[in-house]
């Protein structure tokens, strides 16, 4: 194989990784909103300001899906990475301290919708470290660039 043909497919390798990252992340951020909507109902009759914590974690979900299936943006990746760690943060909140007109779910750890949406969230998490890491690699500084090139 030459040169030009290893590039080419080291191309088309990172390509297709990076679509499929942004995929399985798009995906995850839609299902972490779809689980939210169905659960917003019961949040807004028992505490309307939580109801509107989950309009806004859905809104910006599924804008952040959009963005990663137009582009690869580092902002959208973090927001992909914040997103999910903060409804991880809520949910541990209501289920250990509570929340202001919020304590009847202290405790319940085991709601099948909170857990199908801790999985998700922490995917999520997971996918959008990776692309962050592997798809975005940290650059080196010039000298050590220099200096990594010379010992090789």
């Amino acid at each position: 194989m030459n040169p030009s043909n290893e590039s080419s497919a080291a191309e088309l390798g990172r390509l297709a990784r990076e679509i499929a990252a942004r995929t399985a992340a798009a995906v995850g951020l839609a299902g972490i909103a779809l689980i939210h909507l169905l659960d917003s109902i019961s949040k807004f009759h028992e505490t309307p300001y939580m109801g509107w914590m989950y309009v806004g974690l859905m809104i910006s979900c599924l804008v952040v899906a959009a963005t990663l299936l137009r582009a690869n943006v580092r902002e959208a990746w973090l927001a992909a990475i914040v997103l999910p760690a903060s409804a991880i943060a809520g949910f541990t909140l209501t289920r250990t301290t509570g929340l202001p007109q919020a304590h009847g779910d202290v405790g319940n750890w085991s709601e099948p919708l909170g857990l199908a949406a801790l999985f998700v969230e922490i995917a999520v998490i997971a996918v959008a470290g990776y692309a962050l890491a592997a798809l975005h690699p940290a650059r080196m500084p010039a000298g050590r660039a220099r200096l990594a090139h010379r010992a090789a």
